[in-house]
């Protein structure tokens, strides 16, 4: 029976199998055409075979391949749905679902949020509060008590790293997302958590990441304006900043604009970092 606070969220056909069970690799695993139905509570699959009901509160993780077979590593895009050991694919054609399956895994309980962490590159005294996440198409939102709401757009978003540290006093896996803001800086948002909320979000915005995280190889001078660019220093400064003539500012910026480090914003030659700049910039701060 349906509880009285259970939404249903969406409702599509498509297919399904297991490709680990009990632990192990389902090797003549098939796919079953059906109906897949998602609430706020549950998904439930149902096929010629019967129907398979799973508790989202049951799900550890989302996201890998699992090609057990021919018949599976057929299909070019599936979610792997982690029930502890166990892995149950699911194929639905339909934008919205993945969507709506994210966000009801990751909206579940508030996350402990700190935001801003840092401000390019710059450490802030942000406190650490509750925040409601909903995953959207083209944004991860989250709205706290007191009223703020932050939009990381997964455009802006630069680099995903998970690291330990120390969270009102215990240590805890942090989920740190580097992003721009509205007027293009550099700010890292933090996030903890339920250990499976964090690594759904950290899936979240790690499919959005994989276009900026390719190798650039920057000299030393490039590697300094990505770097002034980044501390917010005005690309009409670079020349006096780096104590370098106009033209050689010009002729750098042009190279990080074939690269696609950098964007421009006026036809002046003003340009700013992208996402693809910042990953660059905080790879660069990391090694120093």
């Amino acid at each position: 029976m349906q509880r009285t606070d259970e939404r249903r969220l969406a409702d599509a056909r498509g297919k399904f199998c297991w490709a680990r069970r009990s632990g192990r690799p389902v090797d003549d695993a098939d796919w079953t055409p059906g109906r897949v139905l998602l609430s706020n509570r549950r998904l439930v699959l149902a096929g010629t075979g019967g129907k398979l009901t799973v508790a989202l509160s049951k799900v550890t993780n989302v996201g890998g391949r699992f090609d057990v077979n021919q018949r599976v590593a057929g299909e070019a895009d599936y979610l792997s749905v982690h029930i502890d050991e166990d892995v149950l694919l699911v194929v639905v054609h339909d934008e919205t679902f993945e969507t709506a399956f994210y966000g009801a895994l990751v909206g579940r309980d508030a996350l402990r949020t700190r935001h801003p962490a840092k401000v390019g590159g710059v450490v802030k005294d942000s406190e650490w509060q509750d925040a409601r996440v909903k995953v959207e198409p083209d944004a991860v939102a989250m709205a706290t008590p007191k009223g703020e709401f932050v939009e990381i757009p997964y455009d802006d978003v630069g680099a995903v790293r998970s690291a330990e540290r120390t969270v009102e006093g215990s240590t805890r896996r942090v989920l740190e997302v580097e992003h721009a803001d509205e007027e293009g800086t550099s700010v890292e948002t933090y996030f903890t958590g339920k250990a499976r909320q964090c690594a759904i979000l950290a899936t979240v915005f790690g499919q959005r990441e994989d276009h900026v995280g390719v190798d650039v190889d920057l000299d030393e001078t490039e590697q300094q304006v990505v770097m002034a660019l980044y501390s917010g220093v005005s690309p009409f400064d670079i020349p006096d900043f780096l104590g370098i003539d106009v033209d050689e500012a010009e002729e750098l910026v042009e190279r990080l604009l074939e690269l696609q480090v950098v964007e421009e914003v006026r036809v002046r030659r003003e340009v700013e970092l992208n996402a693809r700049g910042r990953h660059i910039a905080g790879d660069v701060i990391e090694t120093q």
